[in-house]
């Protein structure tokens, strides 16, 4: 229903112009050994992943911002639906932190390749 949207290719990790293939490795993002390994290009469109040196360097602003999400939402979450002292909504958002890390790095990476590439109907068929 979503696929052919932006929308799609960052929560799903597809390629941005086709979106028939993962751009990583390996899809699962708790492989830590593998959390940001991306495929070269894709093997559908050759869209090449990497558009310059160092281009995933940018999507660590983004993490900035996606992580506050997670942390304000485990803070709102904690604190305020279930009444905990500020203490234990610290904790809660530092747990959020690790255990939601890998994602917020891959969501990250998601959102800045999207910045630059839009998908594209005729490749998609391909």
């Amino acid at each position: 229903m979503l696929k052919g949207t932006k929308i799609y290719s960052i929560f799903t990790g597809a390629c941005p112009k086709c979106h028939q293939e993962s751009m990583y490795k390996t899809k699962n993002p708790y492989v830590l050994s593998d959390v940001l390994k991306i495929n070269e290009k894709c093997s559908n469109c050759n869209t090449r992943y990497r558009l310059e040196p160092s281009f995933f360097y940018g999507s660590m602003y983004v993490s900035y911002g996606v992580g506050i999400a997670f942390a304000v939402a485990a803070f709102i979450i904690s604190y305020l639906f279930l009444k905990t002292s500020l203490m234990t909504a610290f904790i809660s958002i530092v747990i959020t932190m690790v255990v939601f890390g890998p994602i917020i790095m891959r969501l990250s990476r998601n959102i800045w390749i999207n910045l630059f590439m839009s998908y594209d109907k005729n490749l998609a068929k391909k």
